[in-house]
């Protein structure tokens, strides 16, 4: 009995004496616990969210001038206010993500910075000047080409129903909206040529004109009973006008 008694006070003490190697599961447990509580909630989807959504939203503003031609711009009457809707929704629900800073960190506050400063670029930064400039700098010297032989007399207008129309066709350079069509208006003092760069609704149209040496813009046929709404000079003899 007594000798029972004595081998198991040896066996507790020779257990104490290697480190406590009986409680292996609970060190074990300690760091797993640890790890879980350190990952903590992702926020990883909605920062892909928002930088998708506002990548989205940054080009379609950026190029909604190239896409204001005919089919597109029906398509824009869909995808502008659809856009509209879901980047303010998005944008209200990572608001609500703020409230999570307290427990799963500052990580949390991303995707609203996104959004916020999307909305900044879209208010503050001329996005559709960018898209003109661009605009008039790609399709300069196709343009220049085409009014030079409009005024060496190789192109001239061909459509029946508009005397002041020249269809361009596939073959040539896209440089005008509205299927690639040019205004032309012959007058004493020279050629004006009006490339589009949107055609909407009761006659309404924006586009770079260029014209004659010295020539007044406001001259041009289209803006004898009504002056241009826009009128912006880019370089000698080239306007972006608007009626």
């Amino acid at each position: 009995m007594v000798n029972g008694a004595l081998i198991l006070v040896l066996a507790r003490g020779q257990s104490l004496s290697d480190g406590g190697a009986e409680q292996p599961g609970m060190a074990e447990a300690i760091p797993q616990t640890t790890t879980a509580a350190a990952t903590g909630p992702s926020v990883r989807a909605p920062l892909a969210a928002a930088i998708a959504i506002s990548a989205f939203t940054l080009g379609v503003a950026t190029f909604e001038l190239a896409m204001a031609d005919w089919p597109s711009g029906f398509v824009l009457l869909a995808v502008v206010p659809l856009m509209a809707l879901v980047f303010c929704g998005c944008a209200l629900w990572s608001a609500t993500l703020l409230l999570r800073i307290r427990n799963g960190g500052a990580k949390f506050v991303l995707p609203f910075l996104i959004y916020a400063l999307t909305l900044a670029i879209l208010i503050y930064a001329p996005l559709h000047k960018i898209a003109l400039q661009q605009n008039f700098d790609w399709h300069r010297e196709d343009r220049e080409r085409i009014v030079a032989r409009v005024e060496a007399g190789e192109l001239k207008p061909n459509v029946s129903t508009n005397k002041s129309l020249i269809a361009l066709g596939d073959r040539a350079p896209h440089v005008s909206a509205g299927g690639n069509d040019i205004v032309v208006d012959e007058t004493d003092e020279g050629t004006y040529v009006l490339f589009l760069t949107s055609r909407g609704l009761k006659h309404y149209f924006t586009g770079f004109l260029r014209v004659p040496p010295d020539g007044d813009p406001k001259k041009f046929f289209e803006f004898e009973d009504k002056p241009p709404s826009q009128l912006v000079r880019y370089d000698k003899d080239w306007y972006f006008v608007a009626n």
